[in-house]
This record gives C-alpha cells, structure tokens and sequence, in this order.
C-alpha cells in the first residue's frame, strides 16, 4: 500500500466509525442533557471521540512500518496517549476522581518525554540553551497543560476539531516546505482522522467529542510538536503559534479564575470562546472565526519563524498579542452574571 493512501482510509474508517458511535450512544441514552453550564441547548450523543483515538492509534503502527515514526514513538503514542483516552472514556461514562486523573495525566506526560529523552536545546533570542532536567520537566508541565487545555476548549460545536486539523495541517505544510518529509505524516493522519470526526462535529453537532477524545487531541499535538523539537528546535515555537487560540484563551481563563480563588477545575462557561458564541448566539461564527484566525494570522507568523528565520519567542508573542485582546475584549475568566 502507498503511504498516502493511509490518509482517506483515515477519514473513512473515522467517518465511519462516529456514525457507529452516535447510533450506539443514541440506543444506550449517552446524551449529553443541557444544564447550567453548558453552551448547548439541545440534548446530543456524546463520546464521538473514540472514532479520532482508535483511528490514530490504528494509523500509528502503519507509520512505524514505512519509518515515518520509529517503533519506539508508536509505542508511546499507544500507551500514553490511549491510556489518556481510556481515562477521559471512563470519565465520560462516570465519574473518575481529579487526584486520579491529574495522575494518570502527569503519567503519560512522563513516559512521553522520557521516551524522547526530554526537551532539546532550545534557541531563544539567537542563543540556544539547554535546560537539561528543568527543560524536561517543563516538557512534562507542558504536555498535561496541552491534554487539560484541550479538555476546556472543547466546549462549543466542533472547535476543537478546526483546531486540530489547522495546526496539524499547517505544521505538516511547514515540514514539507522545509525537507523534513517524515515528520509531515503524523499531523497529517491526525488531520484526516479528525476531518472524518468534524463532519458529524460541525456546528450544529450532531455528537460530542467527550474527554476521551480532547484529552487525546491535547496530549498528541503537544507531544508531536516535541517530536519535531528534536529535528529543529524551532518547530516547538511553529506548534505554539498554531495552537495559538486555544493557549491564550484557556491559560488567560485559568489564570483570571484562579486570581478569584474559584475552583478551577470545575465546569464553567467562562472562556472567551464562549462569551463570543454567547454574544453572537451562534457556534458556528466562531469556530470559522477560528479558522479564520489560524489561517490568516497565526499561520504566516509560524512560517515566516521557520522559513525567514523569525525569533521563535519573538514570533509568538506577536501572535499572542491581538489573541490576549480579543480573549479580554470578549471576557476571558470574568466571573459570570447569576441568574
């Protein structure tokens, strides 16, 4: 088989595979019912996630076999990375105690960063530093802040699909602009794998994600840009541009909420995402506007770090800059109205 057509089959089988997933969920009543603090009105299956894991995690050893990704790596992704969807299923289906699922989180993060042999010298201002034990436990910090944040901004019709498939998709140009024609395939799988899932996810969703499927996301692309970290060290700051929408929302959320001494881990409908969907009474205006943001801003800031040599750090605080407005501008952690 060529490699390439990994891609539809992909989309296929996910494709699929949702549509299996709605039907059982719809027979067994897991529906997602509208309360409080949701930012839906009408009851809707959830757990459509799993089709993006098991997708992915099947795709995996394709690409070990064709050298894309070394056994090694495959196996992580298998072990960590499902281990977190296992987690966020039984979530989904009950009710896992936070103690336990911060643990299995820094679990995986740990075995993923071990198995890469930590963070590699990363260039900062044209000096390249290497922060040796402090930058792997950074890493692993890092990669349970992308599986937690993917968590929170998974909360409107199909955010963080467009997400996922925008960074995956723009880092993949990037690579294959640059020559490094391996690291394009993983992104590569998971866009497609998640495009199967988006179709079924697009505003008005037909089916939720659950955690089982954010928490996967969130662990697989922050453990795929350390990936590519260790062929260019630069590509670590092209994936934090990318993913620029989805860390300055949830950290600005977090970091307001925490000032409040609220409990942040608890279900709220204080993201910037959600105000604006609120404001403009409507999902789909701003996931597009997501999409809008990635491709024509966050995109050619990212590409012009790889291809013209643009400070990574100093890239991505341009990027940042107008998105910490926006999120201001549209609420980001303020406390919401009662009642």
């Amino acid at each position: 088989m060529e490699l390439w057509l990994l891609l539809p089959l992909a989309f296929v089988f996910s494709l699929y595979m949702t549509a299996v997933i709605r039907r059982y969920a719809l027979a067994k009543n897991i529906i997602d019912i509208p309360n409080s603090r949701s930012s839906h009105s009408t009851p809707t299956p959830r757990g459509g996630g799993v089709a993006i894991v098991l997708t992915f995690l099947l795709g995996c050893p394709v690409l070990a076999f064709y050298d894309t990704i070394s056994m090694s790596v495959a196996f992580t992704l298998i072990i960590a990375a499902g281990g977190v969807a296992l987690l966020g299923f039984l979530d989904d289906h009950g009710h896992v105690a936070a103690r336990w699922r911060l643990l299995g989180h820094f679990s995986a993060a740990i075995l993923c960063v071990y198995s890469l042999g930590g963070l590699p010298p990363m260039s900062f201002f044209g000096f390249k530093i290497d922060l040796g034990w402090a930058g792997a436990l950074a890493a692993v910090l890092y990669l349970v802040w992308m599986l937690n944040l993917y968590n929170f901004m998974d909360g409107i019709d199909g955010l963080a699909s467009v997400e996922a498939v925008c960074a995956s998709c723009g880092a993949a140009l990037i690579f294959w602009l640059l020559g490094y024609h391996d690291l394009v395939w993983p992104p590569l799988l998971l866009s497609a794998t998640v495009m199967g899932f988006l179709y079924w996810n697009f505003p008005p969703a037909r089916i939720f994600m659950g955690d089982a499927g954010s928490g996967f996301l969130g662990v697989v692309l922050g453990f795929l840009s350390l990936i590519s970290a260790w062929s260019d060290s630069k590509f670590l700051w092209v994936w934090l541009i990318l993913l620029g929408v989805f860390i300055v929302d949830a950290t600005l959320t977090l970091f307001r909420r925490f000032l409040r001494g609220e409990k942040v881990y608890e279900a709220h409908r204080s993201h910037a995402y959600q105000f604006a969907a609120r404001y403009f009474n409507s999902h789909r205006v701003v996931t597009l506007a997501v999409i809008g943001i990635n491709v024509f801003w966050l995109f050619p800031i990212a590409l012009s770090v790889a291809l013209l040599d643009l400070d990574g750090l100093t890239g991505m605080l341009i990027a940042y800059a107008p998105i910490c407005v926006l999120a201001f501008k549209f609420g980001a952690g303020q406390a919401e109205l009662k009642g």
